[in-house]
């Protein structure tokens, strides 16, 4: 009564580069649920590889090295 109510604000913002088409084929794909392939990672075998790596390692030590120390 004795107070102002308070109002939200109003922005008007207009975005410097804005292309109309791109955004409609943005919204397409978003609702398709459309990725690009850069953005998934695909999980390599690096662990299989490490465990390779280091067996071959231990077993050319146990070979080769057990006579030296």
């Amino acid at each position: 009564m004795f107070f102002k109510k308070t109002q939200n604000r109003i922005f008007d913002h207009r975005p410097r580069f804005y292309d109309p088409e791109k955004d409609e084929t943005e919204k397409r794909k978003r609702k398709l649920k459309f990725r690009n392939n850069s953005h998934v990672k695909r999980r390599t075998k690096l662990p299989i590889i490490w465990i390779l790596i280091i067996a071959i390692i231990i077993y050319l030590y146990l070979q080769f090295g057990s006579g030296v120390i």
